[in-house]
């Protein structure tokens, strides 16, 4: 995925106030930090920056007073009165070639087989890759998985130089038949039970 290229403006105001005003002017706030540098606090283009934010872990291209650092966005605070509001944004320092931990989705494709159901047990997958070319997810494959079958971290097919971050025997996607509860099935039993009386009570009143 290729970077977004932002230029942003040093931020000399703080606290809650500031940042209000900073999103009033459609912009913002964000912090750049890592590699032992000081925190450099910023606003951002508010419509580019949300645009960008869509895809998971996003890489950005920032120009600060003229000098240009690569930054991956690492921690998004929404808002959670309005879809479209971020209020702000920890972007992490980073350098061509260089490898970073992230978090990536999961995403399910293919059928498994007639009558099973697939259920995600971890939803996000952690990789190491080149900060320049990090994965917007893992593929896992279920096609004509069967009841009882699982597929485990180990198993999946990484994309580009990514390597895995957790235990490969991480269980990923699991697949199996719908089943009923016993609760269900003393229900089924009962609901059967009052049937059977009320046919019979039927029978003898028309005897």
């Amino acid at each position: 995925m290729s970077e977004t290229k932002l230029v942003a403006t040093v931020r000399t105001d703080f606290g809650k106030g500031a940042a209000r005003r900073t999103r009033r002017a459609g912009l913002i706030p964000a912090v750049l930090y890592g590699h032992g540098t000081d925190p450099v606090h910023v606003s951002l283009p508010g419509h580019q920056t949300f645009l960008a934010l869509k895809h998971s872990n996003a890489l950005f291209e920032i120009e600060v007073n003229g000098t240009t650092q690569l930054a991956l966005a690492k921690d998004v605070q929404r808002d959670p009165m309005r879809n479209e509001g971020i209020e702000h944004v920890d972007l992490l320092v980073v350098n061509r070639g260089e490898k970073v931990s992230v978090e990536v989705p999961v995403h399910i494709t293919g059928e498994s087989a007639p009558g099973t159901i697939h259920v995600v047990e971890t939803q996000q997958v952690s990789l190491e890759a080149d900060a320049t070319n990090l994965p917007e997810y893992v593929e896992v494959s279920v096609e004509g998985l069967t009841d009882g079958a699982q597929v485990t971290a180990g198993e999946l097919t990484l994309p580009g130089d990514a390597t895995l971050a957790l235990a490969p025997e991480t269980v990923i996607v699991t697949v199996s038949e719908p089943r009923g509860s016993a609760e269900d099935d003393a229900a089924d039993a009962e609901v059967a039970a009052e049937q059977a009386a009320a046919s019979a009570a039927a029978a003898d009143s028309a005897s």
